[in-house]
């Protein structure tokens, strides 16, 4: 393992237990469970990785649907525990950038970046410091009072990456589909705000399925495929090998 990492992953592996009944609820799950009724299924999600990252790289991962993208940056983060093996990270150095969760539909525009904003990690204050940008940046000026359940998908993308990338960026980025948010106007927005945060020093790992934000963005990629690590090295090579597998 090279010294200079600031992440190191050894011999990683996560194994769910998957439940192979159809169940219609939980009550059912239950009832199932305690006459055994209920079997499971392990699923490998990552198979035995290892690799290191060198500050100031930054690495696309690349590989199909279920092949364990997201599961790794989470194992990065540490918003999970792994079932073996090693991760070497300074985690308040981490910052984990993804959509969609910690949303409460119930709540307003304006009460979901403050729920949002703290399972992020930041703090009342900065929230209150950094409202207005918040808003400007998601376009939702007229919407914040409303509740979140009328949005549309696109007006809930926009308000979840204007929350996440309201800071200032972490000295390690992990970013999970960030950049498949809202129109195309507003994705290229969402592009040039991501590359000022990869270009202002941070290390990153980015997951992405559209090949030409790896190629354009990351230096390095990582292929996982079912868990398992395929390939890594130069990007446009990793890509060209992706591709020719049959990946988009």
């Amino acid at each position: 393992m090279s010294e200079d990492a600031v992440i190191k992953i050894k011999d990683l592996t996560m194994e769910y237990k998957i439940s192979t009944a159809n169940v219609s609820g939980l009550k059912d799950y239950l009832i199932r469970k305690i006459k055994k009724e209920i079997n499971y299924r392990d699923l490998l999600a990552i198979d035995n990785v290892s690799f290191d990252v060198h500050k100031g790289e930054v690495v696309g991962i690349i590989g199909t649907n279920g092949s364990g993208k997201s599961t790794l940056l989470k194992l990065i983060a540490g918003a999970i525990n792994p079932t073996s093996g090693k991760i070497e990270v300074d985690r308040k150095k981490v910052q984990l950038l993804t959509l969609g969760t910690g949303f409460d539909m119930e709540l307003t525009g304006r009460e979901n970046v403050y729920l949002n904003g703290s399972i992020v990690g930041y703090s009342r204050e900065f929230l209150d410091e950094h409202y207005d940008e918040i808003v400007e940046f998601a376009e939702l000026q007229d919407f914040m009072e409303e509740k979140v359940k009328n949005y549309s998908s696109g007006m809930v993308s926009r308000l979840g990456f204007a929350i996440a990338t309201a800071g200032d960026a972490a000295e390690i980025l992990l970013l999970d589909e960030v950049l498949s948010v809202g129109d195309e106007f507003f994705r290229q927005k969402s592009l040039k705000r991501i590359k000022e945060m990869i270009h202002g020093g941070s290390t990153v790992l980015l997951v992405s399925h559209g090949m030409g934000t790896i190629l354009d963005n990351c230096d390095r990629a990582v292929w996982i495929e079912k868990g398992k690590l395929r390939m890594d090295g130069d990007v446009k090579t990793v890509c060209a090998e992706y591709r020719k597998s049959g990946g988009e």
